[in-house]
């Protein structure tokens, strides 16, 4: 009985844990709209739902295909009372069916293995035109670091891009690193997921093409706190995006209504994790 109450207790623990941190970036997160997955944004995403459809299509249409044939045999070949019982003809082989079963599953395999081979070149063999966005993902337990190193931005949990005009594509590149363990980068309208490896970059890309804000997640367990790996990505339009990439390089404000809160933190063992612009934090610990 006590050890029953025992892990009762853990669980409930971990429950009242998991409300309380609302898993995450918080009620935030719960306020904006998830979207339509099957309704693609970008490039990457759009390949991968093309693919799925595909698949989907010639898969119901098997499905429909073989059912039907098996209900009409099921009841045009059913038992009847008038049956006097005795074996029907056998037959032992027909050449033009067996072709037949054996070569349409080949065509089908050989069209799919086309189209998953086109759709992976043009989002693996994408070269990186002028004017892109680069970007440098890092991987921490548990929480994202975006940098722009041709900008000298860095920001935790929140990716800002600008709009991908499909005249002049200005798409943003991402490499992807990890601090610590596997962890796997996925926001469902924009691309498919890429895993980050320890000790190894992987290289994706997306191109939104409206604007708006887009959950993602860590898609690769990656330790007890997985499920508080969230992610944003904020698409903003071209003039937006100037004005947010001016106001993080303007230096940080001074504001002397916030002095006290200001000094508690800086006191506090708070510093030691996290960094703030225009504070003595210098922590690499938790997010920026």
């Amino acid at each position: 009985m006590r050890r029953r109450l025992f892990f009762l207790g853990i669980f409930l623990a971990h429950a009242i844990q998991a409300v309380a941190n609302d898993w995450g970036m918080g009620e935030a997160n719960s306020k904006i709209d998830p979207g339509n997955i099957f309704r693609p944004l970008a490039t990457p995403a759009r390949e991968a739902n093309t693919i799925a459809i595909f698949t989907l299509a010639i898969t119901t249409t098997i499905f429909v295909i073989v059912s039907g044939l098996l209900t009409y045999s099921v009841v045009r070949f059913r038992s009847r009372r008038t049956d006097d019982g005795s074996e029907p003809p056998q037959v032992y082989g027909s050449g033009p069916v067996e072709f037949a079963w054996t070569a349409v599953p080949v065509l089908i395999v050989f069209v799919l293995i086309l189209t998953t081979a086109r759709s992976t070149y043009t989002v693996q063999a994408a070269r990186r035109p002028p004017g892109a966005v680069a970007v440098r993902v890092v991987g921490h337990q548990w929480w994202w670091q975006f940098e722009y190193p041709e900008l000298g931005i860095v920001t935790a949990n929140e990716l800002h891009v600008p709009v991908s005009d499909p005249r002049h594509p200005t798409p943003t590149f991402l490499d992807l690193e990890s601090a610590d363990v596997a962890h796997s980068f996925w926001v469902p309208r924009l691309a498919g997921k890429t895993d980050l490896i320890p000790n190894k970059t992987n290289v994706m890309w997306i191109d939104p093409q409206e604007p708006g804000v887009f959950l993602g997640q860590c898609a690769e367990f990656c330790g007890t706190q997985h499920a508080l790996m969230l992610l944003r990505v904020v698409v903003h339009p071209r003039t937006e995006w100037d004005r947010w990439v001016s106001a993080q390089r303007r230096p940080a404000a001074e504001d002397p209504s916030v002095a006290n809160g200001r000094h508690v933190f800086e006191s506090t063992a708070c510093v030691s994790c996290h960094v703030v612009r225009g504070t003595a934090a210098t922590g690499r610990f938790g997010p920026i």
